[in-house]
């Protein structure tokens, strides 16, 4: 082959080359290593709006948005020691101003000796892709900020009397959201309400499901509902549910008693760590789930002892594909054995128990939820009275009130405390059949007085008209006391009131403002 003829075929396909390159649909162009463009195809000018006669020789920082502006810098230094960069998401700037979305993938050009002298890139226009991406990131946010929102999970309360460590990890499946939920509630005179429940399936409508039952049971629970007639209603007002089929468990924990009622709607088992650290599952019967119907549920009652603790969880904590649950529920026996043996910090167990049972993973097929819930220490006292339901009973009610308090060294809530259980005694004595008891007991924080009785209906606090003899005692009540309320008992209610001790209003009194700018 002559040397003309070389230069022919040389030129023949540099313009094969330069045809291809111009047909392109991907924006190609070709630079120095110090950024100078030399070469720029049809797709560039589309792409950002300058012809080629307008770029050529300029440097390539025309394209680039001003907080970009060390990026090219770094992106020609790796090229220049001989790396390729494929698919490197960037934004750059065209002719009008606006600023795309671009994936660009670059490789170094070498002269005939390997040298390399220059750079090639592919740019692709990925502004549609990537404002996609953000919505629907926006719309997944969106979405679980819902969800957690109807789960009202975060930390539960804490509550006095009782410690607690809560641990819910969300699943990383679809929405990230479902149906487990716990609840700690306040029921007042230092009893406690615990629940832990989980809504069949994932997404956001096992969580408005979710968060339609932890609200019902949480007003269930407050309104004084013994567990076993909470869990019958939630089985009643799971029915009318889009989700039905939910397990939960429910306990009323009573530390001044020295006792714990729980009943259970086919939920997984609670274990129990007694203070020697002794760990064994409470013994409530399993029941059906919530939703299923024409099965009714048990609750039991059993002693709680002070320094008990709790662990309550879903199914996510002990279901893997790959292992038995019961092989499961052994080790987490094993593990909050081996944790209660060598701390006493619920945080730090928690925490010790996650890292056990889901070693080495971020990913969740499920929801994992966790609560250890822990009663330190029993009231500083109790004690309790009998009395006839005769009018007699009410003196000799104050009498013995009198004098526990001066026994217990709490004679600065005598006043008060008289007063409130001469009403609480007198509405026994007028309304209820039989005899009547009176429990007193306190703790660092609180003094309860508790009169139970054989009448069913609750009392309520009213407004008595002026001509009214009667109707003003629970209004008392309400205003004198720091707490109080009813509650359903075996044969009758329970009315109760508590004061907080010194110490308690100090700890809990706002600070003092001595300059008087607060108001």
């Amino acid at each position: 082959m002559t040397a003309m003829e070389a230069l022919r075929n040389a030129a023949g396909e540099q313009g094969l080359f330069r045809g291809l390159v111009e047909c392109s649909q991907d924006a190609i162009l070709i630079k120095t290593l110090g950024g100078q463009v030399t070469f720029w195809n049809a797709a560039a000018q589309r792409l950002y709006g300058y012809r080629a006669q307008e770029v050529v020789g300029r440097h390539i920082g025309l394209l680039i948005p001003p907080d970009l502006k060390d990026e090219e810098a770094d992106l020609l230094e790796r090229i220049g020691r001989g790396e390729r960069i494929e698919h490197y998401e960037t934004r750059r700037a065209t002719s009008d101003g606006r600023i795309l979305d671009v994936d660009v993938s670059l490789w170094p050009i070498r002269n005939r000796n390997g040298v390399i002298t220059g750079v090639c890139s592919t740019v692709r226009d990925i502004t549609e892709r990537k404002k996609a991406e953000r919505e629907l990131a926006e719309l997944y946010a969106q979405q679980r900020h819902i969800a957690l929102a109807l789960r009202l999970m975060g930390a539960s309360e804490q509550i006095p009397g009782a410690r607690a460590a809560t641990r819910y990890l969300p699943s990383t499946q679809g929405q990230g959201v479902g149906g487990d939920w716990l609840d700690l509630i306040d029921l007042g005179a230092g009893r406690v309400g615990v629940i832990i429940g989980d809504v069949m399936g994932r997404g956001l409508d096992a969580a408005v499901v979710m968060g339609q039952l932890r609200s019902a049971a949480r007003a269930l629970a407050l309104a004084g509902t013994p567990p076993c007639e909470l869990i019958q209603t939630l089985d009643t007002f799971t029915r009318g549910l889009p989700e039905q089929f939910v397990t939960c468990t429910y306990l009323e924990a009573d530390p001044a008693l020295g006792e714990v009622t729980a009943c259970s709607a086919g939920h997984l088992p609670v274990w129990l760590v007694a203070p020697d650290g002794a760990v064994s599952a409470l013994p409530v019967p399993t029941g059906i789930p919530l939703g299923v119907g024409g099965v009714p549920h048990q609750q039991v009652r059993l002693p709680l002892r002070a320094g008990t603790t709790l662990a309550l969880y879903t199914d996510g904590l002990v279901e893997t594909p790959h292992s038995d649950i019961d092989a499961q529920l052994d080790l987490l026996t094993a593990t909050l054995r081996e944790v209660f043996a060598t701390t006493p910090d619920l945080e730090d167990a928690a925490n010790r128990v996650l890292h056990t049972m889901l070693p080495g993973t971020a990913t969740y097929a499920d929801d994992v939820t966790l609560l250890l819930v822990g009663f330190p220490a029993a009231p500083l006292d109790t004690t309790t009275v009998e009395l006839a339901g005769r009018p007699s009973s009410v003196p000799e009610g104050r009498y013995f009130l009198r004098r526990t308090l001066r026994w217990w060294g709490l004679t600065a809530l005598a006043d008060t405390a008289l007063l409130l259980v001469s009403e609480l005694l007198t509405n026994a004595v007028c309304h209820a059949p039989g005899p009547l008891t009176l429990r007193v007991w306190y703790s660092a924080r609180e003094l309860g007085v508790e009169v139970s009785d054989g009448s069913t209906p609750r009392p309520r606090a009213r407004l008595a008209d002026n001509a009214e003899e009667n109707g003003r005692g629970l209004m008392l009540v309400e205003a004198l006391a720091d707490a109080w309320g009813t509650r359903p008992g075996p044969t009758g209610k329970t009315v109760w009131f508590t004061l907080l001790t010194a110490a308690a209003q100090t700890a809990e009194a706002p600070p003092r403002d001595p300059a008087g700018l607060s108001g």
